[in-house]
């Protein structure tokens, strides 16, 4: 892949806070590791208290300013902005493919992703309407104003590494932030801190910071200058912080993990939906919140659809993320491998037959191989907790009740999937199943048009469509008598 003129090498890795970057000096730091070499590209600083506090203190004093700005004047910072995400798209997904290890064509369409919420967000931004609510006596006037809520803090995934959703929906909503991104994965997040620094987004308005993940969301959710929080990450964590940001009576947005069913019924096209979920769920390792992670198939087509699975996988090229032809790369961590090896030993345990890999790739970096893993019972860990990795469980069933009791079964509800010809069918399933997404005979998420979001466990709160805003806005009634 070319490079643009000028590109560094890898990101130089900074704090962003107020408007300034700030390096290494006077701070803790941790190496950042390729996952495809183990080789150290970096060196990420954490943020001090005293740089934690600066962060809160500038992100006040500019929502004063940015909440008063024009609409339409911050819909031009996110336009610009949008631009100069397509403009870099190549070296930032470049560098995502170094840290986070993904293919690099997956991290180039990630990127250009980012930029269309960028744009849909400028251009909703301009539309967050009140209403006017006709009195019951004369000279009375009652008007609903949706006014940006305060401060956010946003904390991001480490296998989406660009954090360009949540910041771009507070923006547009007239709050400003403090993000954390993923200490695992930072390149992206300090390349959008350049991307809004350059787009003249006033000072103090995008703050980022790094640090141990449990004591900088304590400390900044705690603080009584944050008033929104947004979070992408595990179960466990989301109800840790939304159990917090309850205590406190804040706002919260949780994108919590799933474990999605996939369901192809009798009359599906077989070969097609076998090709389509396979590519899906190796996408970036297994490493995706809505990966196709539960397989259901019909009795009747089980054995054409493991077939086909089975020789996707069998031919997927596992290697660099930046080698040409390769089909996916590694595990973006490396305590992730020993997780990945237990859920094969039990999958052993409970007799389940592995068709495909199960065990790791060589002995430098992160990668194992695709897998796929059949005849298991539904209460063995690879159908009752989410792999998020490159291990595809798939079962039969019989009857349409029947799945769907068995797919509404876990706590989770994030994304589903089904293929089927049948109207029929195909209704059953959206109305049944208990997830935030239905996917039917194609994969339609994660658009700026679109609202993403779960239901149980998996979360509450929704990116994109008009729904995007919802968790950064607060609702005020005006009643005036004349």
């Amino acid at each position: 892949m070319d490079m643009p003129t000028g590109a560094r090498v890898y990101e130089d890795l900074s704090l962003y806070i107020d408007g300034q970057f700030l390096g290494h000096e006077g701070r803790k730091t941790q190496d950042v590791l390729n996952p495809a070499t183990d080789e150290v590209l970096g060196q990420l600083p954490h943020a001090t208290k005293d740089d934690l506090d600066r962060a809160l203190f500038a992100a006040q004093k500019a929502f004063r300013i940015w909440r008063a700005t024009s609409p339409m004047e911050r819909s031009k910072v996110l336009r610009k902005a949008a631009e100069l995400v397509r403009d870099r798209a190549q070296q930032i997904a470049r560098n995502i493919t170094l840290d986070e290890g993904k293919v690099i064509a997956d991290a180039i369409n990630e990127v250009n992703n980012g930029a269309e919420h960028a744009e849909w967000s400028a251009e909703e931004g301009r539309r967050i309407y009140g209403r006017v609510i006709p009195p019951r006596a004369e000279g009375v006037r009652q008007i609903v104003i949706r006014e940006p809520a305060g401060v956010c803090a946003a904390f991001t995934p480490w296998n989406f590494p660009f954090p360009i959703r949540a910041v771009v929906a507070a923006l547009a909503s007239g709050c400003t932030v403090i993000l954390k991104g993923p200490e695992e994965s930072p390149s992206a997040t300090v390349a959008l801190a350049r991307i809004f620094h350059d787009a003249g987004l006033p000072a103090g308005c995008l703050n980022c910071v790094w640090g141990d993940p449990a004591e900088i969301s304590s400390y900044l959710i705690r603080s009584p200058i944050v008033r929104v929080i947004s979070f992408t990450g595990s179960v466990a964590v989301g109800m840790q912080l939304g159990a917090l940001a309850g205590s406190l009576v804040k706002r919260c947005t949780l994108e919590l993990g799933g474990h999605a069913p996939a369901i192809v019924f009798e009359d599906a096209e077989v070969e097609r939906a076998a090709e389509m979920l396979a590519a899906f769920k190796y996408r970036n390792s297994g490493q995706i919140c809505v990966s196709p992670s539960r397989m259901y198939v019909h009795e009747k087509v089980y054995d054409r659809f493991v077939g086909k699975f089975a020789d996707y996988a069998r031919a997927l090229k596992v290697g660099s993320g930046l080698e040409k032809d390769t089909g996916m790369g590694p595990l973006a961590i490396a305590r992730r491998m020993p997780v990945m090896a237990s859920f094969m030993e039990d999958a052993d345990r409970r007799g389940g037959r592995i068709l495909v890999g199960g065990s790791r790739i060589g002995v430098r970096g992160n990668f194992f191989s695709p897998t796929v893993v059949t005849d298991l019972p539904d209460d063995c860990r690879l159908m009752t907790t989410e792999p998020f990795g490159p291990i595809a469980p798939i079962v039969r069933f019989k009857t349409l009740d029947e799945v769907i009791a068995r797919a509404n079964s876990l706590p989770y509800g994030l994304a589903s999937y089904a293929f089927t010809t049948s109207t029929k069918v195909a209704t059953a399933v959206s109305n049944g199943l208990e997830a935030g997404m239905v996917n039917i005979n194609h994969f339609g998420m994660a658009l700026a048009e679109t609202p993403f979001g779960g239901t149980k466990d998996s979360g509450y709160g929704s990116k994109g469509g008009s729904e995007n805003f919802d968790g950064y806005l607060v609702t005020k009634f005006v009643t005036q008598l004349n």
